[in-house]
């Protein structure tokens, strides 16, 4: 029986081992282990009760706050009743005021509506304008009368709408002045300087023979970064002058954007159309280099020929070797004896001899002047599938740019052409001249062959 107690209690000793580690490592016998679980009981009770004492403190406290809060929702439920009651009460009375308003303005909405209009059409150009580069800042009194003609609370005075007449005004007399001020301009290279600015009305902006650029976003002047080739000069006169007239040229689109300035500059040259042309086109151009060369050797040589030809007409007794007419008629001099049959093919084996040295060079400058367009059709092709190539991979959502690319394939085509058109040109006039030696040696053999024949 006794065995049986001790093992109860290692059990409940076991069981109070994580809240009593401590004391039961203390206990020295089962008395006085019976009597700290004891004191344990009592020392846990008395927390116990504390700890329900605590919470309900915090439940009647936060009862309180509870009751608080709703109090406070009630009363801000009856607020914002009061004050839609008031939003409701000035809608009505807004809407009261806007039609008192209105029938005191009458006719001056109407008026106000266009002067509306009128200040965004003057605000837009004034914005464009290259006035602006001289006299910035005109149109900020624009934005604030703007909002003042549509508010419901503010109203223009006559003062401002003397403004913008007087402003509208201005523009136009701007518009046909020549001026001279001083304004720093951004060069093409990066850098600022201070320059005398010259502005021609509404159109264009000139600085030491340069035309310049407005931006109306940054309010920058710039250098152009290509200016318009035959223009710089006039530029530089009209800078100079001091009175009279000088001649200048000007974009008349200037008031509207300069598109047309923007477009001469970005019209490509005669060099850069070349360039265009790829290898095809130097191609091109090397074979146009070799029948200049050709043509010109060709009718030097030829000039010479036939004056040593003509020369020798004018002395048929005396046979000169130098010349083509002369080894023709040093044959029939060497041959006084021979019948006519005989002679007149020694004759024609010597005009024989003569014919390739002189239509030396006749066939290639033929061959280049056919060959030339086909090279420019060549290359019109290639680039055309270049193009296609890059319609298939970009799409076809830019014309300029597919524009920009059958252009420069067509540059071949008229490389081609402006090849062939001097060579054909060429070759006419050196076969010309050819063919006359030729017939000057045809036609003093025949003239020796019936000279033999009459002599028999």
């Amino acid at each position: 029986m006794k065995l049986k107690f001790i093992k109860v209690c290692a059990a409940f000793i076991a069981a109070a081992a994580v809240s009593m580690p401590a004391l039961a490592q203390e206990a020295k016998s089962l008395d006085e282990l019976l009597n700290m679980i004891q004191s344990s009981k009592i020392s846990e009770s008395q927390e116990y009760r504390d700890r329900e004492a605590e919470f309900k403190r915090d439940q009647r406290k936060q009862d309180a706050q509870l009751t608080q809060a709703k109090n406070t929702k009630t009363a801000e439920e009856r607020r914002s009743d009061r004050l839609e009651q008031t939003i409701r009460d000035n809608d009505l009375k807004l809407i009261g005021l806007r039609e008192q308003r209105d029938k005191r303005l009458g006719s001056l909405k109407e008026l106000f509506g266009h002067l509306t209009g009128a200040a965004g059409d003057i605000r837009a150009n004034l914005t464009q304008s290259v006035v602006s580069a001289q006299i910035p800042g005109r149109t900020e009194f624009l934005d604030e009368l703007i909002e003042k003609m549509s508010s419901d609370t503010r109203l223009p005075s006559i003062m401002d709408i003397e403004k913008l007449w007087f402003e509208q005004q201005r523009e136009m007399n701007e518009s046909g002045r020549v001026v001279k001020f001083n304004r720093t301009v951004l060069r093409a290279d990066g850098s600022q300087e201070e320059m005398e600015v010259v502005r021609v009305g509404t159109y264009n902006l000139m600085a030491n023979g340069m035309y310049l650029e407005y931006s109306p976003e940054s309010g920058l002047v710039s250098e152009l970064a290509r200016q318009p080739s035959g223009h710089q000069g006039s530029a530089a006169d009209l800078q100079n002058a001091v009175s009279g007239f000088t001649k200048a040229g000007l974009d008349p689109t200037g008031p509207l954007g300069g598109g047309l300035l923007r477009a001469l500059i970005n019209t490509p040259t005669l060099v850069e159309r070349w360039h265009f042309g790829g290898i095809v086109g130097y191609v091109i151009t090397g074979v146009f280099c070799v029948a200049i060369l050709l043509a010109i050797w060709r009718f030097i040589f030829l000039q010479g020929v036939s004056s040593k030809v003509s020369a020798q007409l004018r002395s048929p007794g005396t046979a000169d070797l130098a010349n083509p007419l002369g080894r023709v008629l040093a044959v029939a001099q060497a041959n006084p004896g021979l019948d006519p049959e005989s002679l007149e093919l020694k004759l024609h084996e010597a005009v024989l001899k003569e014919r390739p040295a002189i239509e030396s060079g006749l066939s290639l400058l033929k061959i280049i002047a056919m060959v030339a367009p086909l090279l420019g059709l060549l290359g019109t092709v290639t680039g055309m599938i270049i193009t296609f190539q890059m319609i298939t991979l970009f799409g076809a959502g830019d014309p300029k740019a597919m524009a920009g690319g059958i252009s420069q394939a067509l540059i071949t085509t008229v490389l081609g052409l402006v090849v062939a058109i001097p060579t054909v040109l060429m070759h006419t006039l050196v076969n010309g001249k050819a063919q006359r030696v030729l017939h000057i040696l045809e036609e003093q053999s025949a003239g020796i062959v019936a000279g033999s024949v009459e002599g028999r």
